[in-house]
């Protein structure tokens, strides 16, 4: 996939961070925060830009995912606050207080033009390799995360950000085939799977992905 994206290389004292948005806003796409369940809702454009994202993402372990989900149109449906996201890997240190002041730095006349391509095959193979090994160990890889200044930030490695990226690519590709979809309903389709769990049980943070086409709905039509 093609990824045009905007590259930003804002400062924090001595420290320089290199940070990538979408160049266009993923118009039709949300995420509500999850307390504990949220939803990441989106069209195909949305779910399968989302998918490169995070593919890209998972080979980039020095730059900072920025998707401001906030910018787009408001659902028409599901509770709880709407979120911005951001990916980073857990070896690039970012702590979620630092983002205000990264984010205030984001300037759109900054912003460099980027494109990129993600190799579908390579993170197909990772997130494989990440399901073949939690089958034969204890050990698992998880997304910590966390909400801080209207964010979700996912902090993970190479393959768990990879099997995140299959997981929206099969709700990119699943979703317009779902029954009702063409009047308007959402499809719950997959998720975001092996998100990091609070200790002490209680009911498990999840966030869904839902497929939803947006209006007029009389243009739409299933594969």
């Amino acid at each position: 996939m093609r990824l045009r994206l905007r590259e930003f290389r804002p400062r924090t004292g001595p420290h320089e961070r290199r940070v990538v948005q979408p160049r266009q806003p993923l118009r039709h796409t949300s995420l509500r925060r999850p307390a504990p369940v949220g939803t990441l809702m989106g069209d195909h454009d949305g779910l399968s830009r989302l998918a490169g994202l995070f593919s890209f993402a998972a080979h980039s372990p020095h730059t900072i995912v920025h998707v401001p989900l906030r910018d787009g149109v408001p659902p028409d449906e599901g509770r709880g606050p709407l979120v911005d996201l951001v990916l980073a890997h857990g070896s690039l240190g970012l702590r979620a207080s630092q983002w205000p002041g990264l984010r205030r730095r984001l300037r759109r006349g900054d912003g460099v033009p980027l494109t990129v391509r993600t190799d579908e095959a390579r993170t197909a193979r990772d997130a494989a390799g990440l399901l073949a090994r939690q089958r034969h160990t204890d050990r698992l890889d998880e997304l910590r995360h966390t909400v801080h200044a209207s964010t979700f930030f996912l902090f993970g490695s190479r393959d768990v950000f990879a099997e995140a990226a299959m997981s929206l690519a099969r709700a990119a590709g699943w979703g317009p085939r779902q029954k009702r979809v063409s009047e308007g309903q959402a499809a719950l389709v997959s998720g975001l799977w092996g998100l990091r769990q609070p200790p002490g049980g209680g009911h498990p943070v999840e966030v869904l992905v839902c497929f939803k086409a947006y209006p007029p709905y009389a243009h739409f039509r299933r594969p």
